[in-house]
């Protein structure tokens, strides 16, 4: 494997992993969204039962599904920072 092959694939890697941990931040601003619009269903129409009920369902779905992709972007980042530490420590070594 030579030098610029070593950089190509690490840059490669690189970009690939920070792109997908954009796409964890998006679905993150979805559930947020989620989250938000079950507390709105359960300040304004808590006098229809079905509506509190699905206020509660969208409010828990969307914390729990907060709290999965900020696992997985926390996660992530340190998985990029590893990447990153690997690909210097083998240019290093070049």
């Amino acid at each position: 494997m030579t030098k610029s092959e070593l950089i190509r694939g690490y840059e490669t890697e690189i970009a690939y992993q920070k792109h997908m941990l954009e796409n964890l931040g998006r679905w993150m601003t979805l559930f947020l969204a989620v989250t938000s619009l079950g507390f709105l269903l359960i300040y304004f129409f808590n006098k229809h039962i079905i509506l509190l009920i699905l206020g509660f369902v969208l409010m828990i779905s969307g914390s729990i599904g907060m709290l999965l992709f900020g696992y997985g972007i926390y996660h992530g980042k340190k998985n990029v920072a590893k990447v990153i530490d690997d690909f210097e420590t083998k240019l290093q070594s070049f």
